[in-house]
């Protein structure tokens, strides 16, 4: 495995993390929200958000086993009391997290294709860095889009679910990440397979976008 290629990815997960959870801050601040403000974390200061496992450790691994990347960083702070409309708020603050990282990928993809670095064009190094920025981000906006607190499809998911079901899902936030390393362990291969389905029905919408 070529070291320098491990740093690109290294650089292209913390970035995208970065960018992540500051997409929750931010639209956090414009509902009403000065949490993440007042705690520093509207800051591309990657310090701020890291977190030594889920930002570095796991991403690296997976891409060493040639699994599908994905990851996350530490939670931005939300007081949900503080939102425009409460529980669509908070909804509307967890998806701006995963829709960062769908236009990351599909930014870097239009200029990739429009340009042939991503097949090539301009050497193997672009190529290999195009190809990851698309591919890292999609698997960061898959992963956290899984409907398990406290990943953000859970929280999308609260604003449209019953009551009965919003009180199962507060219940089990605090074991929540680890129910998805346990599903992740059990059924790896599954998850594994979910992911590259996923990743590559987003490609294809992709593709099929610029009429290829």
């Amino acid at each position: 495995m070529n070291f320098l290629y491990i740093i690109i990815v290294l650089i292209i997960v913390v970035l995208s993390v970065v960018l992540h959870e500051l997409s929750h801050g931010i639209v956090a601040y414009w509902l009403g929200d000065n949490t993440a403000k007042d705690a520093g974390r509207l800051s591309f200061n990657p310090l701020k958000h890291i977190d030594p496992y889920m930002s570095i450790l796991v991403p690296v691994v997976l891409f060493i086993l040639r699994a599908p990347v994905f990851g996350g960083a530490k939670p931005v702070p939300i007081n949900r009391y503080n939102l425009k409309w409460q529980e669509w708020g908070m909804a509307l603050v967890a998806i701006a997290g995963p829709l960062t990282n769908f236009f990351l990928a599909f930014i870097f993809f239009l200029v990739g294709h429009f340009t042939g670095l991503l097949y090539g064009g301009g050497g193997e190094l672009p190529e290999f860095i195009f190809g990851e920025i698309i591919f890292i981000n999609l698997g960061f906006m898959i992963f956290n889009l899984i409907p398990i607190p406290p990943l953000d499809g859970s929280r999308v998911l609260y604003a449209i679910a019953p009551d009965g079901f919003r009180n199962l899902l507060l219940s089990i936030e605090q074991y929540g990440f680890i129910i998805v390393y346990a599903l992740i362990f059990l059924f790896g291969e599954v998850f594994s397979s979910l992911m590259i389905s996923a990743t590559q029905g987003i490609l294809d919408f992709f593709y099929l976008i610029v009429g290829k």
